[in-house]
């Protein structure tokens, strides 16, 4: 089926067996707060990379996995069965660094990234600026070798977890002054304080807090790419986590289908198994249905990416994906949740924790309403016969 080759088929069984080893740790980190033991989170971690589940975006030439980016969604994918954001252990590094780092960050920030040596968070969003990032107003000054970095930032996903980040801020002054720059940020560095950290709708050992950055300084040589390239460097970063969004909601939805089908052959109502009633069957199958639409769509989105898509027209059709998959996913947590009955809305249920989980996959890269303005956009400018 969506003829996968045995190279592929290979990849997703090895992704979905280490899948199956993480499931059994769900409820242990739901009533944890998301968090695991230390150890457990190394033993997973370890075992991520020794299955080569990790860095699967990166040149094979830097020690990365070099993998199709359709490999690399069969690999999100399995990730996705995963709640808790156990799966987040076969990381991506960004796949768009190592064409245009210098060879001094490639020594300091890819390499280690991808050995599992480093890891990276995003210091993009604001309170004011989020799907909407040319909105930023953090900002960025020359001081002699330095840059001066100011701004508050949001959503800083991870941030407990990395020691460092990418900074996104507008150039204040110069040639380029009202331009976007990104930096790295080693972590910790002086200057930068967490503001707070909110609690959110899913429980992940993850956290996402607001964090503020005054007057930190780095060296010019921390500089990504050119001054002036920092909305490139984000478009590109949200194509591929866009992406990566609807493999994981794909394999979310598939879990669920899977769970609330074998529980609806099990569990009887008035002498009968439920999935006789026709109400319920109604459910299960509008579910698998968008399951098989979804995967058929995201596929076909990453092969076209590795045939070299013209880049607009890949925008657009990651933004298809990810609009289409999160929403179905959305639909199939809740139908989930409802077959389950009472039992559905217990938190050591995997619908109820996916019925958390996956609210966010229609906000965070950019929420459903900016995927949509983007796909109207190119719609009308390039047809739909370049796009479908």
């Amino acid at each position: 089926m969506y003829g996968l080759s045995d190279a592929d088929l290979e990849t997703q069984a090895r992704a979905r067996a280490f899948a199956d080893e993480l499931i059994p740790f769900e409820e242990q980190a739901e009533a944890a707060g998301g968090e695991l033991p230390t150890a457990r989170s190394a033993a997973h971690a370890a075992r991520a990379r020794e299955l080569g589940l990790t860095a699967t975006n990166m040149p094979a030439h830097l020690g990365g996995g070099g993998m199709t980016m359709l490999a690399q969604v069969l690999v999100q994918e399995q990730m996705g069965r995963v709640t808790n954001a156990l799966g987040w252990v076969a990381s991506t590094p960004p796949s768009w660094l190592p064409s245009i780092a210098t060879p001094d960050q490639l020594d300091r920030y890819v390499r280690p990234a991808i050995r599992g040596e480093r890891t990276e968070c995003y210091a993009i969003t604001e309170e004011g600026a989020g799907s909407d990032v040319s909105g930023i107003e953090a900002t960025a000054r020359r001081d002699g070798g330095d840059y001066l970095l100011n701004g508050v930032k949001w959503h800083v996903t991870s941030f407990n977890h990395a020691d460092f980040a990418f900074f996104q801020a507008v150039l204040a002054g110069g040639e380029h002054a009202g331009e976007h720059a990104m930096f790295f940020v080693d972590l910790p560095s002086p200057g930068v304080a967490v503001v707070r950290t909110p609690a959110y709708s899913h429980t992940f050992s993850h956290h996402h807090p607001i964090v503020s950055f005054t007057d930190v300084a780095v060296p010019a040589a921390n500089l990504v790419g050119a001054e002036g390239d920092g909305m490139a460097f984000a478009y590109e970063w949200f194509r591929f986590e866009r992406l990566m969004v609807a493999a994981r909601c794909l394999g979310a939805a598939e879990r669920l289908v899977a769970e609330m089908t074998a529980f609806a052959r099990d569990r009887r109502a008035g002498g009968r198994p439920i999935v006789d009633y026709g109400l319920v069957a109604g459910m299960l199958a509008d579910s698998l249905t968008e399951l098989f639409a979804a995967r058929a769509l995201t596929y076909e989105t990453a092969r076209g990416i590795d045939r070299g898509a013209d880049v607009k027209t890949a925008h657009a059709q990651c933004s298809m994906a990810k609009l289409y998959s999160s929403e179905m996913a959305g639909r199939v947590a809740d139908r989930a949740v409802q077959v389950f009955g009472g039992r559905g809305y217990m938190r050591e249920n995997v619908a109820e924790r996916f019925y958390r989980e996956l609210r966010v996959e229609r906000i965070w890269e950019g929420t459903s309403e900016i995927q949509r303005v983007i796909i109207a956009g190119q719609l009308v400018k390039r047809g739909p016969a370049a796009l479908v």
